[in-house]
This record gives C-alpha cells, sequence and structure tokens, in this order.
C-alpha cells in the first residue's frame, strides 16, 4: 500500500560566496528581514539558508495534497525531497509505493535523442515491453501532438511542445505516487483542457497526488488537503476548505 511519511524534514543550500550578514544587507528591506531566520553555519563554517526547516505530514491512500504558499516559500523543495532528489539534513522522508514526478520538463529527458526515443527509453526503464510499451508511446503521441517533431531531438522542441510531450509521457504510465509542480500550467488553453481530462483520469489511478500551485481553482478542484508553507515551514495543514480561505484572507 502506498504511503508517505515525512518527519522534522530540514534542508539547506550552502552559499559559497558571501555571508549572512552582508547577503541581508546587499537583499535589504522586506527580503532581507523575511530570510533573515534562514541564514545558518554548517558543520563546515559555510553560511547556508534553510529552505525546509521540521517539516512533517503524513499521507494515506485516497489523499490529494495541495502546496500552497508564495514564492520561496519552500514548495518545489518539497516536492523534490519527496521525489528522492534533495537529499534531507536533518529528519526522514519514507515513500512507499511507484512514484510518478512532474516536476521538471527536462528531468529524466535526453536533449540528444528525440521524443519516440524519450519514450521507450521511459517505458524500458519502468519494465514496459512488447505490447505495453507500444501502447505508451502511442497514447504519449496522440496526447502531445508533435507530429513530425516525435522524430526529431528534443532539443529542437519549444517549451510548450517539451510540456506536452512530458505531460503526456509522465501521466501515460500510471503511478502510485503523483508528485507534481505547477510548471504544467504553461500550456495553451487547449494542452489546459486535454491536460486538466487526463490528469483527471491519472488521480483516479494514482493513490495519492501531491501538486504545488499558485492558482486556488486547481488546488480547490483537484485537492482534499492543504499544506499552507511560509519560509521553508507549515503555517496550516489541514481540510481544503479550511486552509484554503485562510490563505487566501492573509494574502489579501
Amino acid at each position: 500500500m502506498a504511503g508517505v511519511d515525512v518527519s522534522d524534514l530540514t534542508i539547506s543550500f550552502p552559499l559559497y560566496h558571501g555571508d549572512a550578514r552582508s547577503l541581508k544587507k546587499t537583499l535589504g528591506g522586506v527580503m532581507g528581514r523575511q530570510l533573515s531566520g534562514r541564514f545558518a553555519q554548517d558543520n563546515r563554517n559555510r553560511v547556508t539558508v534553510q529552505a525546509l526547516k521540521n517539516v512533517s505530514f503524513s499521507l494515506q491512500p485516497g489523499e490529494r495534497l495541495g502546496l500552497i504558499g508564495r514564492n520561496g516559500a519552500g514548495k518545489t523543495t518539497l516536492l523534490r525531497a519527496l521525489a528522492g532528489i534533495y537529499e534531507p539534513v536533518g529528519g526522514c522522508v519514507l515513500v512507499r509505493g511507484r512514484i510518478g514526478t512532474l516536476l521538471d520538463t527536462s528531468l529524466g529527458m535526453n536533449p540528444e535523442l528525440s521524443g519516440r526515443e524519450n519514450i521507450r527509453l521511459r517505458g524500458l526503464f519502468f519494465g514496459l515491453s512488447g505490447k505495453a510499451l507500444a501502447e505508451v508511446e502511442q497514447d504519449v503521441e496522440t496526447f502531445a501532438d508533435l507530429g513530425s517533431f516525435m522524430d526529431l531531438p528534443l532539443k529542437t522542441y519549444s517549451s510548450g511542445m517539451g510540456v506536452r510531450l512530458s505531460f503526456g509521457l509522465a501521466t501515460a504510465i500510471m503511478p502510485q505516487i503523483l508528485i507534481m509542480d505547477e510548471w504544467f500550467m504553461a500550456g495553451d488553453a487547449s494542452f489546459m483542457q486535454r491536460a486538466e481530462q487526463r490528469i483527471a483520469g491519472l488521480v483516479e489511478g494514482a493513490e495519492i497526488l501531491v501538486v504545488s500551485s499558485h492558482m486556488p481553482e486547481v488546488v480547490a478542484k483537484w485537492c482534499t488537503r492543504l499544506l499552507w508553507m511560509e519560509q521553508g515551514r507549515v503555517v496550516m495543514d489541514g481540510p481544503t476548505d479550511e486552509v484554503l480561505p485562510a490563505y487566501l484572507e492573509a494574502a489579501g
């Protein structure tokens, strides 16, 4: 059974130039005050900034969690920690189940290979072959609607084309846990409509969804629970219809 357990998760990034005092002075004003509590030093005397501090929560099958908060709140860092991209400096992340990610259009994609070759490579990584692999390839090709670009190198794609391919591929192979950032919202109206229809089907099949978004209408529609984050900490955790109004009121 799929599940996620995050306990006292702390993630820091080293800053290799300058010290905390000079950085705060350079940033100045409101931003300097906002970041004042996030600078520290590690055991090698390097200045670090804390992206996440003491974050804890658990997810069970059937939950759809939305991450909300201002830019720099730590939402994307948390998603990447759940995906195993960032390693905690404190606490732990325990994920049970097969993960599917929509975090970066280039994540796991080889720009030198064609769209079709990238699809086949991903399918083989997930252990697909024969009929199952052919079905995934056809599904992604139909959804992405790239025409002849399917057989051209990924590096020749526009950003929108890359989003369509990545989204189609990530949603063609059913994960138990889907981790998603809001980059997929960058598509045009036609893509958005198809993406919403596709993700709705994926959410029904996936056991757990975690999505970060600045769009209230998205989290209100897709999420049963929200984690409101500020400065790397959890401000509020609860049902969407309780957390979202509180967040929007605070945001003014």
